[in-house]
């Protein structure tokens, strides 16, 4: 099994795929738009790699960080999430973004991915939320009589306040999921207020 490569990029293409030359040997690398705009023709490069064995092929997606290599063979472990959606989740949103999106159940973000439905979406959030080891923030200490976790409540009346997902996204991560909405709402209002000051 094939876990990193370290060599020069021969080329890159417009299908998403690099061929980086190890050793005399040219290997073809499948990796996200963000990874094909840093892998220069003539450079250098090291990439963390996720072998991808089946019975008709065998094929090598390629990460700058541990990290992104780690999001992928969680979201291809998950029920009905291949390869190709992956990677198309990764060239959306990246893996601290992706853990966010997942924490506070931002459905409407996952469903900016292509060919990611409401449907699909709605199953990535419940699974993902158990592959990621994140904290169960529905609980029924933080559910609320509409059924709506605190987190939720909070997110919904920033984005009616005419704040942007990702200044969302970001004070709700200093958060704590335990407390109240209307705490919550009180702090994330302060710390908006004064990044925008």
């Amino acid at each position: 099994m094939i876990g990193s490569l370290r060599g020069k990029v021969v080329e890159r293409n417009n299908d998403g795929t690099v061929l980086l030359e190890v050793g005399g040997v040219g290997y073809l690398i499948h990796v996200t738009p963000r990874t094909l705009a840093e892998l220069e023709p003539t450079s250098a490069a090291f990439v963390y790699v996720h072998h991808h064995i089946r019975e008709d092929a065998q094929t090598l997606f390629a990460f700058l960080e541990r990290d992104e290599r780690r999001s992928f063979e969680i979201l291809i472990a998950t029920h009905g999430i291949g390869p190709s959606m992956a990677m198309s989740i990764l060239a959306t949103h990246s893996p601290r973004v992706l853990i966010d999106i997942v924490a506070t159940n931002d459905l409407a973000a996952l469903t900016m991915v292509p060919g990611v439905g409401r449907k699909t979406a709605e199953r990535l959030l419940v699974e993902l939320k158990d592959r990621l080891n994140l904290p169960h923030i529905d609980t029924p200490e933080s559910t609320g009589a509409a059924g709506h976790s605190a987190v939720v409540d909070v997110r919904e009346a920033l984005t009616g306040l005419g704040y942007s997902s990702e200044e969302i996204r970001e004070v709700l991560r200093e958060q704590s999921a335990t407390d109240s909405a209307e705490n919550m709402l009180r702090n994330a209002l302060n710390q908006l207020g004064a990044r925008r000051a």
